[in-house]
């Protein structure tokens, strides 16, 4: 999700092209550009630094040129949506091996390019397109929602949660669906009546920050939930969920945030105190695989693409860190019965926003 030059994500530092700016060829030594393996990313608006998705997609092009020296990593910053096609154009000219769009934001324009430049190899994340050379990565958080739902009613002294969202998309919705049958599970087996504020998953409506980068959208909309009684909140809303984060270190502790896409404490280490957990969909271990087999001549094939479940580490939960003394050794227990349960299909986990893999 969304959550531009990197801070640091997971202690990798950024060393790309500005903003905005047409990239410059960075050759690496021990080859010339004829032999490197151009792998150039485009962002989505949530930008290089969200903590999120993105950064998360950087990594993984970083990772990949650690594994392959082969590989040139670079990108380019999208400010507003009708940079998408001018940037994967610009880098479609520039003869890169592999173009990645990061986001289900920016599959429109992905689906158009892509169509345009049909010995072009693309790749994008949380979107599966009709063009056979865009390989798709999607993830299925439901799954790892779920388990965070059932954790956070666990955990919860008010019996109120809450979650609330960047934007009213797939990528969006599918967390805050699992996360309220995670709740809704709770409450079946323990005969409790937890309450999830912000999101109805029948009729598909809930909270909003219309927005993936605005820290103080995402305060107001949190603030809003804490009011009501939520003393767990889980944002999806990349950057934008930071100051919901924020909100809850001032708090000292009144509320906690279960944060999404990478692992809080690694993305935003200064809010580690306020992550119960994160929701993880592992982007950098995807694209890193991608793009090292696309470097070592390997077919990337848009059928079926990649899906990451739980099962395959593709979606996860990350470690308690600074709550694992204060989340209770039986609940933890439970968390990880549900887990196992979900990937032996004892529990089944459905979502409309579900990826579909043919």
């Amino acid at each position: 999700m969304r959550i531009v030059s990197l801070v640091a994500v997971g202690g990798l530092a950024l060393g790309a092209a500005a903003c905005g700016e047409a990239p410059e060829d960075n050759d690496n030594e021990g080859g010339t550009a004829a032999e490197k393996y151009t792998a150039c990313m485009v962002t989505d608006v949530g930008g290089i630094d969200d903590r999120s998705f993105n950064a998360s997609a950087w990594a993984g092009l970083q990772a990949a040129a650690t594994e392959n020296s082969d590989v040139d990593p670079k990108y380019v910053a999208s400010t507003a949506e009708a940079d998408y096609e001018p940037n994967l154009t610009q880098y479609v000219n520039q003869d890169c091996n592999f173009i990645l769009a990061v986001g289900g934001l920016m599959g429109e324009a992905t689906q158009k390019v892509a169509a345009a430049n049909s010995g072009q190899q693309f790749g994008i994340v949380d979107a599966k397109i009709e063009a056979t050379n865009a390989f798709p990565m999607q993830f299925d958080t439901a799954q790892a929602a779920f388990v965070a739902g059932y954790l956070a009613a666990g955990y919860s002294k008010a019996g109120k949660v809450g979650t609330y969202g960047g934007m009213k998309i797939p990528p969006v919705t599918i967390f805050m669906d699992g996360f309220a049958d995670g709740v809704a599970h709770y409450n079946q087996v323990k005969g409790a009546n937890v309450q999830v504020l912000g999101w109805d998953k029948a009729s598909q409506n809930g909270s909003f920050t219309n927005d993936f980068v605005k820290q103080d959208e995402g305060k107001k909309v949190g603030d809003t939930l804490v009011a009501q009684g939520a003393d767990v909140i889980m944002p999806v809303a990349g950057g934008a969920g930071l100051g919901t984060a924020a909100a809850a270190q001032a708090a000292n502790g009144a509320y906690s945030v279960i944060w999404v896409d990478v692992d809080g404490c690694e993305s935003a280490q200064q809010y580690c105190s306020t992550f119960l957990t994160t929701v993880v969909k592992n982007i950098k271990d995807a694209v890193k695989d991608a793009v090292v087999k696309g470097a070592n001549g390997e077919t990337l094939a848009s059928t079926p693409g990649y899906l990451g479940t739980l099962e395959n580490n593709g979606v996860s939960i990350a470690p308690y860190h600074e709550f694992d003394s204060k989340v209770p050794a039986e609940l933890k227990a439970e968390v990880d019965k549900v887990k196992a349960d979900i990937i032996a299909g004892t529990i089944k986990v459905t979502s409309a926003a579900q990826p579909k893999v043919d």
